[in-house]
């Protein structure tokens, strides 16, 4: 039997420089750049929580909220929201530090979906996650309504099985 583990255990934080070379015609971090940024952070992530090997299995969300400023210091700070049988969502906060006063600010959010597999590609378990804090149970049980609703929408599961989605309506 597995442990189960926390958010907390997944815990990862990049924090980089945004340079001219990560800027688009008006100075400002392309889009694609920070999801590559957000994807190596994540799977960072999801690694730590599995203790395998994992790979991307979607993009859930991105919220590109406010633009990144060349010369911005951006930090993306990721969790594994939840688990399930060999998959992991995972939620993430981008933060900009102004230059000059230090203080920190939510630019954008991400949910990514990991799964690990073992060293010939195969889908393996994971540990259950056991939330701690009110954004981490908030989170965790949004996720399962995210999960459903993407089955629903990949004609993977029938509207009527959906039962987190329908108890939105009652």
């Amino acid at each position: 039997m597995m442990q189960s583990k926390t958010p907390k255990d997944s815990h990862t934080i990049y924090t980089d420089m945004v340079l001219p070379s990560d800027t688009n015609p008006i100075g400002n971090m392309f889009g694609g750049e920070l999801l590559a940024r957000m994807d190596r952070t994540a799977s960072i992530a999801a690694r730590r929580h599995s203790r395998r090997i994992v790979v991307t299995a979607s993009v859930n969300h991105v919220a590109f909220n406010k633009m990144i400023p060349l010369g911005s210091v951006v930090t993306v700070d990721a969790k594994v929201s939840r688990a399930f049988s060999s998959s992991m969502e995972v939620y993430m906060d981008v933060f900009i530090e102004n230059r000059e006063s230090g203080e920190k600010y939510l630019s954008n959010e991400a949910i990514y979906t990991f799964v690990a597999v073992d060293e010939t590609g195969r889908p393996v378990r994971v540990p259950e996650i056991i939330p701690e804090t009110e954004i981490e149970k908030e989170r965790f049980n949004a996720a399962l309504r995210r999960k459903q609703l993407s089955l629903v929408l990949a004609g993977k599961m029938k509207p009527q099985d959906a039962t987190e989605l329908k108890a939105l309506f009652q």
